[in-house]
Order: C-alpha cells, then structure tokens, then sequence
C-alpha cells in the first residue's frame, strides 16, 4: 500500500506531498496516484517520529503502573516512534536476559521501537558496574546506560563507567543529584520550601555533579549525556563544558519548560517531580538554552505510577509524571509559540539529534526521499482540555489534567505501518 500525504508543511516550512511506500518515503511523483491511499494534509505539520531518549516503561516488576505495551500506545499517541526504556526495572536492567526481555516486549507491542537503556551499576547500587559490554553486545544492543533515579555518585566508579562506554561508543546518562545535599528533599529548596514546611533541593546538588562529571568525561575522552537538566546553574555548567570541547549532551523534560515550583502550593502530589519543578528563573533559562542548543533534546521522563503511589500526603508520595503523549502539545505552547524554536528546531530536539545520541538509525534525513518511513501529522491549531480518559497508558499521573494545551497528534507511521489513524491507536497484529 502507497500513502500519500499532500499538502503537509514539512517542518514547518511550505507545503509539499510525502509519499509512504513500504518502511520508506518515495518521490510522490513516481507513484501511481489512483492507487494510493491519499491523505488530505493541509494545514498540518509533517515532523518525523519522535524519539524519547528517557523514559520509565516500567517492566518488569511494575506492571500495576506501566506496561512496554500501554506504555508504547501512549507513545504512538504523542507522536513517538522510538522510546528508550529506562533501567529502573525489577530485576534492573543490569543484565542481558532483562534487556532483551524488554526489547521483545518492544517488538510484540509493535507501535514503536523499545530500546532498552542499561544500568551502569550492579542492581542501581553504586557499587559496582554491571557488564556494559555484555549489555552492549547482547541482542538488544544497549548504547545508553544509566541509573536514572539514583546518582552514579562514586567519582571512581563513574569514571570507570565512562571509560567502558568510550570503547563501546556508548553513552553514559547521568541522573544528577548529589544524595548528601538532597536528604529529605521534596521540592526545590527556597523561600516556598521554608513557607511550606517540606524538604528543599537545592540546585548545587545538580550543578556540581553535572561540573565534576563533565571534567571526568573530558578526562576518559567519552560521551555524557546529563538526564533532566532543571537548573539555571546546571546550564551554564553544560555550556563552559561544551565551550571547551566536552563531549556533553543534555536533555530537559517538557514540564521543567512549563512548570513552576508555585503548583506545589497545592500539596498536589501529581506536581512532585525528581528533580522537583524549579522557579520562574530556572524555566526562561532552560527555554533559552534549548533554543540556542546548549540543552539538545527534550526527553519526557515519562514516570507513571499507581494512583496509590500519588494519593497520599505530599512528603511520602512517589516522584514522577506521565509524559508521552503530552510532550508535544508542551514544546509547542513553551517553544513554539513563543516564537523561541520554530519547528524545524523541533524536530531537532524531539527526533534527529535523540536519536543521534542514542545511536538509532532511521533518524538522520527526516522526511526525505528514501529515508524511514518514520512519519507524525500534526494539527497545530487543535487546543484540548487534558482528561484522564484521553490518556492511553496504564497511569494517570499528569500535571496537565484540566489544562488546555495546543496541538494534536492526528497520524502516525512507524518505519511505514501506521500506529495512529485521526488519533485513534491502530492495533490490528505487525507479525515483525
């Protein structure tokens, strides 16, 4: 079957016809039009697939929250393609039979590709490093380690940790928070911490692990990639690190873009977040950094959890949110109609350079003819309400719910197969 897709703006820019045929994009004038299944796209944006570099899918061991399944309709929802799979598990993903549980997982879920990311250490301890080269060489091919959720806070132990992923051509993803400055820690540490009564996390907690692994990755010659920058701090040390040559990358999730510490006036569990929504400050220098590439990617940090996780006093509640299908709709209204990205800066930060860190291919000529078929039609002008029952994975932890946000994810073709059809999730069986 050919799809043609006519009168899309790619990228953003003018409008001009796509052509789907097989897993690939074909001249849409070498195709015959009668036979074509023909998708009217005016007035839409045609981005490639997304790719999420960070997210929490949960199995094994916390299917009451997630699911690779539910979690990969919700990324087919919000316009992903390609998800890498936090380490995070139970058993963590610090062993080849884990890594590859989880890609099958992937393959027979069949909306997008699942990479399984690798723990740097033996069981997120700290203590010693898992097998990264086993990891690697195992047939889910592992690129990214980390211990997101716990700080690979050993200097020794990270350094080794870099060095290993160097002769791996590996990435090592560091969850940058210093465990003896954040004892207690429930939300950003300042005059609203003190009113409320809860934890404070300061922000040199981030900054000074973020600095001290960047002079180690400097040291071993290696790639970092620093997990959920939050902090105003924390980037202007990732742009003296890139200034003078590090290899450093670094991410930022859709609600630290939107988000502000002022919602946790609310004692609303849902806005409890690792590391915890910051100020007003943080936010513009965040925005300004993804602008000028100093962040490179934003990453959902997708965290979903069982209601009873959420639904209990904000002190004892579990950190984390869901973020799927809604990180679009955010860089949209934080990026986009700010006028600080257009959306070829999109899908930049969303798709090709993710997938770029990830060492995924398919990524690197989106949209052009002969490149995978990785495809998403959005409605830029649609504006919705969030409600939980919109909500395709297996949690409903959101910040958003009852907010409007722009944009809609309308179409969805992953490597040519078609995962999401006028928003509607398609499951019919991919026998890949």
């Amino acid at each position: 079957m050919t799809t043609l897709l006519t009168g899309a703006a790619v990228l953003g820019g003018e409008p001009r016809d796509l052509a789907i045929e097989g897993d690939a994009l074909v001249d849409p004038s070498a195709i015959d039009r009668d036979r074509a299944e023909v998708i009217d796209a005016s007035g839409l944006i045609a981005l490639p697939g997304l790719v999420d570099l960070h997210a929490h899918l949960r199995q094994p061991g916390g299917e009451q929250a997630e699911t690779v399944a539910s979690g990969v309709r919700a990324a087919a929802a919000g316009g992903f393609t390609c998800v890498f799979a936090m380490a995070n598990t139970n058993p963590v993903a610090d062993t080849p039979a884990v890594v590859e549980q989880v890609h099958r997982l992937g393959l027979e879920a069949g909306l997008a590709t699942v990479r399984p990311i690798g723990a740097v250490t033996v069981g997120l301890a700290g203590e010693r490093l898992a097998d990264m080269t086993m990891l690697a060489r195992s047939a889910a091919r592992v690129t990214v380690f980390s211990d997101d959720g716990h700080c690979v806070h050993d200097a020794e132990l990270m350094r080794r940790a870099l060095e290993h992923a160097a002769a791996l051509d590996a990435v090592v993803a560091q969850h940058a928070q210093d465990p003896a400055l954040t004892r207690g820690a429930v939300m950003h540490e300042g005059p609203l911490s003190a009113e409320l009564g809860l934890g404070g996390w300061p922000s040199v907690a981030e900054a000074s692990i973020v600095a001290r692994d960047a002079m180690l990755a400097e040291l071993a010659g290696a790639r970092l990639h620093v997990c959920h920058v939050s902090t105003a701090e924390t980037v202007e040390v990732v742009r003296a690190a890139k200034a003078r040559g590090v290899r450093i990358t670094a991410e930022v999730a859709p609600h630290h873009l939107l988000l502000t510490e002022d919602l946790v006036r609310s004692y609303d569990a849902r806005f409890k977040v690792n590391p915890p929504l910051r100020t007003d400050a943080d936010v513009r220098a965040l925005r300004e950094a993804l602008a000028d590439g100093t962040i490179d990617i934003v990453a959902t940090d997708h965290a979903p959890h069982a209601p009873e996780a959420k639904l209990t006093a904000f002190a004892d509640a579990a950190f984390g949110m869901v973020g799927l299908e809604t990180a679009l709709s955010v860089v949209q209204m934080a990026m986009v109609e700010t006028g600080l990205m257009d959306w070829a800066g999109v899908a930049r930060a969303m798709s090709t350079t993710p997938a770029a860190i990830g060492r995924e291919p398919g990524y690197d000529a989106p949209l052009e003819v002969g490149a995978s078929a990785h495809v998403v039609l959005v409605d830029p002008a649609a504006r919705a309400v969030v409600e939980e029952r919109h909500l395709r994975g297996r949690s409903a932890n959101s910040p958003y719910l009852g907010r409007e946000l722009p944009g809609r994810v309308l179409h969805v073709w992953h490597a040519g197969r078609r995962t999401l059809a006028d928003g509607r999730i398609v499951t019919e069986e991919v026998g890949r």
